[in-house]
């Protein structure tokens, strides 16, 4: 099972990077963005569903339907602060902000853990303190005076991965009544709907064919992303999935020296050599 969120860790790097490119350009609104990457991923999941399409009757009552929409709340404000810091700042720049959301998903899965048991949500230590430690060093790369600006879209990339964080935590509760593609399906129809009653006239904008072409490869890999992290939520555990998927940096760092010569800082050796450590200590 451990492959699963090593597949997440490399979408997750990809999508983000991708995800800048598409908003960099002065012809896409935060607003078209928002409604068309979503209709996107509605169709390019719509022909799978007759094969992976799973919703128990427990979905379907007061308390799943409520959670349900908790997650549509948190995901359209995510997405939109996501979008607007990514619009307006640098990738690299937002990337101790970004990085956030692990830490996040950690310290909120402690704490859910303490109200919902420990069958949804780990409270097993020998977990949780390497992945707070992973989740630390993962940002150590960034603690520099001249890299860490604080300004609006940094405060908005933050807020960002909190609602991000706070989306995945709340979905563990009925996750377990879909299968992981229904789920996602499901979730990406709901913030499309709802964006497009919000925003109407002004999501319309995509002319560019590259654009259009940029946003179907975005929205492709993003499915692989959150598909494989709730699938690695179910079998695996939030926490130990999202340990495997801080190793995400460290495939940047190895594709950069790699393919592009770059060098790798000390400071990115050391984090890359923690977050393994960590890996390898908690047995994920």
């Amino acid at each position: 099972m451990l492959y699963i969120p090593v597949i997440s860790a490399v979408s997750l790097a990809t999508g983000n990077f991708l995800e800048k490119l598409v908003l960099k350009n002065r012809k896409i609104s935060v607003y078209s963005y928002q409604v068309f990457s979503f209709l996107a991923i509605v169709l390019l999941m719509l022909p799978f569903l007759y094969f992976f399409w799973r919703v128990d009757s427990k979905a379907y009552n007061f308390f799943s339907i409520g959670i349900f929409l908790l997650v549509l709340l948190f995901s359209i404000l995510a997405n939109l602060l996501n979008f607007y810091s990514l619009k307006g700042e640098k990738l690299g720049k937002l990337e101790p902000a970004k990085i956030s959301e692990q830490l996040f998903v950690v310290l909120l899965s402690l704490v859910f853990s303490y109200f919902f048991g420990e069958v949804l949500y780990e409270r097993n230590f020998k977990i949780i303190f390497p992945a707070i430690i992973a989740s630390i060093a993962l940002m150590f790369p960034y603690f520099k005076k001249d890299h860490i600006k604080f300004n609006k879209y940094f405060a908005s990339a933050v807020l960002a991965s909190f609602f991000f964080a706070l989306e995945l935590i709340v979905s563990r509760l009925i996750l377990d009544y879909y299968s992981s593609f229904s789920f996602y399906f499901l979730r990406c129809l709901g913030v499309f709907l709802i964006s497009i009653l919000i925003f109407r006239r002004s999501s319309f904008g995509v002319k560019d064919k590259r654009i259009f072409f940029e946003i179907i490869l975005t929205s492709f890999i993003w499915i692989i992303y959150r598909v494989t992290i709730y699938y690695g939520y179910v079998s695996l555990g939030i926490v130990s999935t999202t340990l495997v998927v801080m190793l995400a940096p460290v495939f940047v760092y190895l594709l950069a020296y790699i393919f592009l010569k770059e060098k790798i800082s000390w400071r990115n050796l050391v984090s890359t050599a923690i977050i393994v450590l960590c890996v390898l200590f908690a047995g994920v």
